[in-house]
């Protein structure tokens, strides 16, 4: 990732100072909140797309850092949400913000990340980015309540697993990139670098769900079993109800429905025996591949190769 950042190095230290300064507010509850979840050490996957996208079809200007921040603010605040409604108590290795100031303000200061973003667009004064970002927005919380009423659902459809990662995670993935080429008015690349982004996205999700199983909690920065003690139907888990022996169904379909991680040591095992991770990295494969593919109408330049290399850190990551 290192390597990768120094391709647009002073614009990606640029966005994190923009960054900074607009999480600037009168009250001082909203601004500790806010250094702490984006000072966590995230990876700014997000923002760093924007950059390079704007960089692979053109030139990066000031337009493209604020796009970048708006991006990593959509996210933020969302990680905020999702922390709240999963009772999470870590994220990155540390307490989530709720953990540490309680659930209200934990909401609220997502709110304000939110209305900053906004803020932000409107300044930037480009339309088309500023509906792009609005339906973006809207459809993350849409895949958020969708995952919410799947939760203790064993019976949740592989369709409807990809439906959900493709709403709460891809799509600001795909925004991230196709917003750069709207900004850039390059109405020839703007299809091409969303189907980037939401493939790199999905794929980048099912490696998340993966890791949720065979991951280093010291590395992953949240526990093993995570995703099961919350009721979540993620696709190995789906890809056993479908596949595994009857005892192994039975085992998960009580986990699920139960909200429960009792069971976590079996069921791990009946996860990685059933052949779940290795279809699950077929899937991720897959979606790389698709990624890949739509980048070959950028003509070849630094930016476009780490493009390229970001596809190989997201399906070998390990955190």
């Amino acid at each position: 990732m290192q390597q990768i950042r120094q391709v647009v190095d002073s614009e990606f230290a640029a966005v994190n100072d923009f960054i900074i300064e607009q999480l600037h507010s009168n009250v001082p509850l909203v601004e500790n909140i806010g250094h702490y979840i984006v000072d966590a050490g995230g990876k700014r996957l997000r923002p760093l797309l924007t950059l390079l996208c704007a960089g692979a079809i053109g030139k990066i200007e000031e337009k493209h850092l604020q796009l970048a921040a708006v991006i990593e603010f959509i996210h933020t605040a969302t990680l905020l949400h999702d922390d709240v409604v999963d009772i999470s108590a870590l994220r990155r290795g540390r307490p989530t913000a709720n953990a540490n100031w309680g659930n209200a303000p934990s909401v609220l200061v997502g709110d304000f990340l939110y209305s900053r973003a906004f803020q932000i667009l409107v300044n930037i004064g480009n339309f088309p980015l500023m509906g792009l970002l609005s339906d973006t927005t809207n459809t993350v919380a849409e895949g958020e309540v969708l995952q919410l009423t799947r939760a203790g659902n064993p019976d949740t459809s592989e369709a409807t697993y990809f439906e959900v990662i493709r709403s709460k995670t891809a799509v600001l993935f795909g925004a991230a990139c196709s917003g750069a080429a709207i900004l850039s008015r390059s109405t020839e690349h703007q299809h091409a670098l969303h189907q980037y982004g939401t493939n790199l996205g999905i794929a980048f999700q099912l490696i998340d769900d993966i890791l949720d199983y065979e991951g280093d909690p010291a590395e992953t920065g949240k526990n093993v079993g995570d995703d099961l003690a919350e009721g979540k139907p993620t696709l190995p888990l789906i890809y056993l109800l479908e596949n595994g022996s009857d005892e192994h169904k039975k085992l998960v379909h009580n986990a699920i429905s139960n909200k429960s991680a009792e069971q976590l040591d079996a069921i791990v095992d009946a996860v990685k025996h059933c052949g779940a991770l290795d279809y699950c990295h077929a899937a991720a494969e897959r979606y790389t591949q698709a990624a890949l593919t739509a980048l070959e109408s950028l003509v070849p330049s630094p930016y476009r190769s780490a493009l390229e290399k970001l596809t190989e850190i997201a399906l070998s990551r390990r955190s």
